[in-house]
């Protein structure tokens, strides 16, 4: 063990590798992937980072970092752990405020000076299992991460080998090999620690005090720190410890319990009742059975497949990524494929993160790709069924958050979706709450209905109730209250 760590010539630093954040973050990546960060962003055990004027999420990542010791260039995985001459801790600090206009090199948000802690001490990389190293970070003397290599997706030789693929590891080179679940937010006056060890060798507590920046960003510049409900999520590591809302904004707690007691058909009834009978998104079904969703609409639509547009708006974070990487809690995702089953407007990993998100389902008049996977994820999904495609067979990601036609119905964001095994429907909100209402109301009144039907007596002029009939449904009830 040594306790003297070189300014590394540079710092590659992985996305996700852990098995538990993956799960967090809803998404599981095939391959690793990577970005820089800059040496003059190391620091020392002991020290202090500073959160800018103006920001609000700095997020610490308790991880393990590895030194090269000898340079390596294109080695096998099997070599590739000799070329690693210790481990120690590392603190991979973020400034999610930062993240929107770097996304994916994370050149400001994870390259500010003091967001790579190090240290205090190594541990000598020959006497180390890779599979049996273990990773702890504390806030303010609380646990928030404890993990071990046993759960990462990529083993850390892997990562060695990996990058030699592309350009020299050279000696002192850092390699971050990312954080488990646990990461979150931090604040002025919290101190984080972070610990390795392996077999009884650890590299010491790393100790970082978080102090509070006083100079803003200058917008005439670049860029200005901005936030939104998605980064909040993601950065405090879900909506709950971040204090967003539970359920969808126009959609109560107590309306969603009455919309989930109230079936399609006895909420239909009550919608034609006040004229509304466009309200069926036809053709679609559920991928779970006996499966229910109630949310809020949050619409996406795909129009059909032209191979110029889908040059241009098919790839990267297109209209359908952006969608399942918004949705809310409590939303439901409603799809415009145009009736299309041919093809599959979503699959597993999107699935996964919409189930991560906590959205309450998807409806699509397309298919669904992997469709025994999205259902076991558990999911509920309606839509026109299986398809093994992919999305440029028939369609383009087009837009997000607009009027659209699912099923023949039109659906805005914010409309309420109900579906369960007799179908969807799309409920106006100003009418939810009445409609809720009356329909369990009328439920009830089935359900009396039918136990006079199971004693004996004729339908006729029990259903529907008659005047002497309705008397004593009413004599009932008055009863009952």
């Amino acid at each position: 063990m040594t306790d003297q760590i070189a300014r590394p010539g540079k710092i590659i630093a992985i996305h996700l590798s852990y098995a538990s954040r993956a799960e967090q973050r809803g998404r599981r990546p095939a391959h690793p992937s990577y970005f820089f960060k800059p040496a003059s962003s190391v620091s020392a055990s002991g020290g202090t980072v500073e959160r800018p004027a103006g920001t609000e999420l700095l997020a610490f990542e308790g991880e393990i970092a590895l030194i090269i010791g000898t340079p390596a260039r294109r080695v096998r995985i099997e070599d590739a752990w000799a070329h690693v001459a210790s481990i120690t801790a590392a603190n991979d600090l973020g400034l999610y405020d930062l993240r929107a206009n770097d996304k994916g090199s994370n050149v400001r948000s994870k390259g500010g000076d003091g967001y790579t802690p190090l240290g205090p001490q190594l541990i000598d990389a020959r006497t180390v299992d890779p599979y049996a190293v273990r990773v702890r970070a504390w806030v303010n003397g609380e646990l928030r991460q404890d993990d071990t290599t046993a759960g990462l997706l990529f083993p850390l030789a892997q990562l060695v080998a990996d990058l030699s693929q592309h350009f020299t590891l050279e000696t002192g080179d850092v390699i971050l090999t990312g954080t488990p679940a646990g990461s979150s937010v931090i604040v002025p006056g919290d101190v984080v620690e972070i610990e390795v060890d392996a077999a009884g060798v650890t590299s010491g507590r790393l100790v970082t005090t978080v102090v509070q920046g006083d100079v803003p960003f200058d917008p005439a510049i670049g860029s200005l720190p901005s936030v939104d409900d998605l980064q909040r999520a993601e950065a405090w590591g879900s909506r709950e410890a971040a204090g967003l809302a539970d359920v969808a904004p126009g959609l109560s707690a107590e309306l969603r319990a009455k919309l989930e007691a109230a079936p399609t058909a006895g909420l239909s009834t009550q919608l034609r009742q006040r004229g509304i009978t466009a309200c069926f998104i036809d053709g679609v079904a559920a991928n779970i059975a006996g499966a229910k969703i109630v949310g809020t609409a949050k619409t996406l639509r795909f129009v059909p497949f032209r191979e110029d547009l889908f040059a241009a708006h098919g790839g990267g974070y297109n209209a359908q990524k952006r969608a399942f990487d918004a949705v809310d809690d409590g939303e439901v995702i409603v799809i415009e494929a145009r009736g299309d089953g041919s093809t599959g407007t979503l699959g597993d990993i999107l699935a996964l993160r919409a189930k991560t998100r906590g959205a309450a389902g998807v409806v699509t008049d397309g298919g669904v790709r992997d469709f025994d996977a999205v259902a076991e994820i558990g999911l509920p999904v309606f839509s026109r069924g299986a398809h093994p495609s992919v999305l440029g067979r028939r369609h383009v990601p087009w837009d997000v958050d607009v009027t659209i036609a699912c099923g023949g119905a039109v659906v805005q964001p914010g409309d309420i979706i109900v579906g369960d095994g007799d179908g969807v429907i799309v409920i106006p909100p100003a009418l939810a709450e009445e409609v809720a209402d009356a329909a369990l109301a009328q439920e009830d009144e089935d359900a009396w209905i039918a136990e006079q039907v199971a004693a004996g007596h004729p339908v006729d002029g029990l259903f529907p109730m008659n005047a002497q009939w309705r008397a004593r449904y009413e004599s009932r009830t008055e009863g009952r209250s």
